[in-house]
C-alpha cells in the first residue's frame, strides 16, 4: 500500500508537471496555430500578419500565467520586452532604418549597385553577394551588422536584375550566419567555447570543417540561381565622380564594421556621411536628410514592436517553467553518445525558439550541455560546435529573429517571404545531422 501511495503521488506529480509545462508553452502553440490559420486566410505563410500573431500570443501568455496577480504578469512581460539586449536591438533597428533611408534618398544604394555590377557580372552577383556576406560577417563577428551593411545593396541588385528580392535577401542572411558561426569575435563563438571549456582556435578548426562544405555548396547553388540575371540595365551606366562620392557611406560602413567597430557607431557614422555627401552633391538639404531619416526610423516600427512582444512572451515562458520542462523532456531518455549529441542540439534549438537570440540560447543551456558532454565523453570542441552551429541554423530561419526582421525591414518585404529561400541555414542543419550520424568524419579532431 505504501509503495502504491508513493507511485500514485509520483504519477500525479509527473502529470501535473507535464500539464504545467504544456501550459507554459501555450504561447508558442498559439503562434503556430495562428500562423497556419492566417496562412490559409491570406493565401500563404509569407502573407500572415506577424504583428497580429504576436499580439494575440502575448495575450495568451499573460492570461495563462498562474500564481501571480495580473499586475505581476504584466511586469514579467514588460521586463522581458524591455530587456537590455532587446533595447540595444531597438537602437540598432532605428539607426539602420535611418541610414538605409538617407542613403537611398541620396542615390547611394543605386550607385553602389551600379559600381558592384560594373566589376562583377550580374550572373555572378548573387553568389558574390553571398560570399561578401560570409567574409563581412567573419570580420565583423555579427550577423545583424552584416545584414545592415549589405541589405540595401542587395535590394538594389534585385531591382537592377531579374532576381527576386526574397532570394537576394536570403543570400545576405545566409552569408551573415557563416561568420556568426565562426568568427573569433562572434558572441556565439565566445559563449559556446566558454561554456564548454575549449579554446576559440580549437573550436574554429573543428567547426570550419563542419560548415565549409555548406558554404561551398551554397556558393555553387547561388551561381546557378543567379545565372539568368539580366545585365541589360547596365548598358546606360557611366563612371562619374559623383557616383563614387555617393558610395562612400557604404564603403565606410563596410570598412569600419570589418575592423570591429561597434555596430551603433558604424551606423551613426554612416548616417552622418550620408548627410555630408548628400548635402555636398545637392541631393538634399538638412531638412530633407532629417525627413528621410525619420521615415527610415518609422519604417522599423513594426519590427521593433514584434521584437519587444517576442521578448515579453518568452519571458513569460521562462517564468512559467517552459524552458526547464523542455530541457527535462529532451535529456530524460538519453542513453547513447549520439543521443547525447541530439539532446545538445535539441536543447539549444528549443532555447533559441524561446529566446529568438542564439547567444542567449547558448548561455541558457550551455552548462547543461557541458554536463551531458562530460557524461558521454563528447569532446568540448565538438559540443561547442554543435551548440553554435545548431543555434545559427535555428536563428537563421526565425521570422521573428532580429536578423530576418532587419533584412525584411530594410528590403521592404515580409520576413516570411525570405524563409523559403534560406538555403544556407538548411545546409548548416544538414552538416549537423551528418556530424552526429557519422562521428568518424571528425574523429581525428577529437584525438588530436
Amino acid at each position: 500500500m505504501c509503495m502504491s501511495f508513493f507511485y500514485c503521488t509520483f504519477a500525479d506529480e509527473m502529470e501535473s508537471g507535464i500539464k504545467k509545462g504544456l501550459l507554459a508553452l501555450s504561447p508558442i502553440f498559439a503562434m503556430v496555430v495562428l500562423l497556419m490559420v492566417n496562412a490559409v486566410i491570406y493565401g500563404g505563410v509569407s502573407n500572415a500578419p506577424l504583428l497580429f500573431i504576436f499580439v494575440v500570443s502575448a495575450m495568451v501568455g499573460v492570461a495563462l500565467t498562474r500564481g501571480v496577480s495580473f499586475s505581476e504578469r504584466i511586469a514579467i512581460f514588460s521586463r522581458g520586452a524591455g530587456s537590455e539586449n532587446l533595447l540595444l536591438m531597438v537602437w540598432i533597428f532605428m539607426l539602420a532604418g535611418a541610414f538605409a533611408a538617407t542613403a537611398k534618398e541620396m542615390g547611394a544604394a543605386e550607385a553602389m549597385v551600379n559600381v558592384t555590377l560594373r566589376f562583377l557580372p550580374a550572373k555572378f552577383a548573387l553568389a558574390g553577394l553571398f560570399l561578401a556576406a560570409c567574409l563581412t560577417s567573419l570580420c565583423m563577428g555579427t550577423s545583424v551588422g552584416t545584414i545592415v551593411a549589405l541589405m540595401p545593396i542587395a535590394a538594389g541588385l534585385a531591382d537592377k536584375t531579374s532576381m527576386t528580392l526574397p532570394l537576394v535577401a536570403a543570400a545576405v542572411v545566409g552569408g551573415a550566419f557563416f561568420g556568426d558561426n565562426l568568427s573569433f569575435i562572434s558572441d556565439t563563438t565566445i559563449v559556446s567555447t566558454q561554456t564548454q571549456g575549449c579554446k576559440l582556435s580549437d573550436k574554429f578548426r573543428f567547426n570550419i570543417k563542419m560548415v565549409l562544405p555548406a558554404a561551398i555548396v551554397g556558393t555553387v547553388l547561388y551561381v546557378f540561381l543567379g545565372a539568368e540575371a539580366s545585365e541589360a540595365s547596365l548598358s546606360t551606366f557611366h563612371f562619374q565622380l559623383s557616383t563614387f562620392t555617393k558610395v562612400l557611406p557604404y564603403l565606410a560602413v563596410l570598412s569600419c564594421a570589418a575592423f570591429g567597430m561597434n555596430v551603433l557607431m558604424v551606423l551613426s557614422l554612416g548616417s552622418l556621411l550620408t548627410l555630408v555627401t548628400g548635402w555636398a552633391d545637392g541631393s538634399y538639404d538638412l531638412m530633407g536628410w532629417t525627413n528621410a531619416a525619420l521615415t527610415g526610423v518609422m519604417g522599423m516600427s513594426e519590427l521593433i514592436l514584434i521584437s519587444m512582444l517576442a521578448g515579453g512572451i518568452f519571458a513569460l515562458i521562462r517564468y512559467n517553467g517552459g524552458l526547464e520542462f523542455m530541457i527535462d523532456l529532451i535529456i530524460r531518455r538519453v542513453k547513447t553518445r549520439a543521443g547525447a549529441e541530439w539532446s545538445i542540439c535539441g536543447l539549444v534549438a528549443f532555447a533559441n525558439i524561446c529566446t529568438a537570440n542564439n547567444t542567449i540560447a547558448i548561455l541558457s543551456v550551455g552548462d547543461i550541455a557541458k554536463r551531458v558532454a562530460e557524461q558521454f565523453d563528447i569532446d568540448p570542441r565538438r559540443s561547442a560546435s554543435l551548440l553554435d552551429t545548431t543555434s545559427c541554423c535555428i536563428q537563421g530561419i526565425l521570422p521573428y529573429g532580429a536578423q530576418l526582421l532587419m533584412a525584411s525591414g530594410l528590403a521592404g518585404i515580409s520576413a516570411m517571404s525570405i524563409v523559403p529561400w534560406l538555403f544556407y541555414p538548411a545546409l548548416l542543419a544538414l552538416t549537423v545531422v551528418i556530424t552526429v550520424i557519422f562521428p568518424s568524419l571528425n574523429r581525428h579532431l577529437s584525438h588530436s
